[in-house]
């Protein structure tokens, strides 16, 4: 099974949602579309699902072009980040609801409902009503109501965003266990780049309505395309300074140089990008370069401890672990290994 795009596009009374995309979505991995709010991620699902009506371009699901069809003739299952259950209806006919519209035999159904409720864990609740279930409960309903359909494509907009940590961990590491081996394309939109590592496959940036880089996740985590697609996959934000090559030499302006290397070997302007898990407030090698700046701002999360700062007005993030006394307003040397960073041509970023 698979979903292909080809030059699918969005556009709604002149404002233009998705510009001609071109994707290729399978089977046996998750399908992973990360970027910001805003980025294009619930309008590309609502074209492959069939909500939305292309602009130009279209839409094939095995070949097949579907690009006028309607969402049912479709065949897929779309999980939201809200719990979308039918209040009046129990747990076992939340899940049943599509197998009936589909005009499944009774036993059939029986037997799909039990399986699905087993996996996701909700045999006790099948009788209750959504209300009586923990916000959990509920998208794992929901969850369920997508495995039992087995559909051709399942479509997960952001599932766990209104979930407590705990919740958002424990499913996110049972999601690709619940749809291994069900032969459905599976494409899973988020925000959070910790996500989409975690969840591994293929993931596709996306910035303002394009995919702007598409590959196995970690090798796009690794090796970016370009400034935006480094920026993307980077929470906090990575930080970016301008920097010249010249003379086997980097310089970034005031104290801030180091040996070039062979990705910057070739003479002339960078933007120098490292995330911010590699600026730490300690040495951590001989090949680290400081890099002192001003506090900013200051927060402890958890079991780690985030600092932007400023460097000849230019904002820089540090997250590293443990709990560190930054004082805001005082000055604080960081230190980073050029070697963890990447370099862009300033006219190709």
């Amino acid at each position: 099974m698979t979903i292909e795009l080809k030059a699918a596009s969005k556009v709604t009374r002149g404002i233009t949602h998705i510009k001609p995309t071109s994707l290729v979505l399978e089977t046996g991995h998750f399908n992973v579309l990360l970027g910001q709010t805003g980025s294009g991620k619930t309008s590309l699902i609502k074209l492959m699902a069939g909500l939305d009506q292309l602009a130009s371009g279209q839409i094939f699901m095995d070949g097949v072009d579907v690009s006028k069809l309607s969402t049912q003739k479709r065949n897929i299952s779309l999980v939201h980040q809200f719990f979308v259950n039918y209040p009046q209806m129990s747990v076992f006919d939340n899940i049943a609801s599509p197998l009936r519209v589909a005009g499944m035999a009774k036993s059939e159904i029986s037997d799909r409902v039990a399986e699905a409720a087993k996996i996701l864990q909700l045999e006790p609740m099948l009788k209750r009503r959504p209300q009586e279930l923990s916000g959990g409960q509920q998208q794992r309903c929901a969850l369920a109501r997508a495995i039992a359909k087995e559909s051709r494509a399942v479509f997960l907009d952001e599932p766990l965003a209104n979930l407590d940590y705990k919740l958002r961990e424990e499913l996110r590491e049972q999601l690709p266990e619940l749809f291994a081996g069900r032969g459905a394309v599976v494409v899973y939109a988020t925000s959070e780049p910790e996500e989409a590592l975690l969840l591994g496959g293929k993931t596709a940036l996306m910035d303002d309505g394009v995919v702007t880089q598409f590959g196995p996740t970690a090798e796009i985590y690794r090796n970016p395309a370009n400034l935006t697609a480094a920026a993307v996959f980077s929470d906090p934000p990575i930080n970016v300074v301008e920097v010249m090559s010249e003379k086997g030499s980097i310089w970034g302006g005031g104290n801030l140089t180091w040996d070039a290397d062979a990705r910057s070997a070739s003479e002339g302007q960078y933007q120098f990008a490292i995330r911010p898990h590699y600026v730490t407030p300690n040495r951590q090698s001989d090949a680290d370069v400081p890099v002192t700046g001003r506090i900013a701002v200051t927060e402890l999360s958890g079991s780690e401890t985030s600092a932007h700062f400023e460097v000849e007005g230019r904002s820089w993030v540090s997250l590293a672990h443990g709990v560190h006394p930054y004082k805001v307003g005082e000055d604080h040397t960081f230190y980073m290994n050029p070697a963890n960073g990447l370099y862009f041509r300033k006219d190709a970023a």
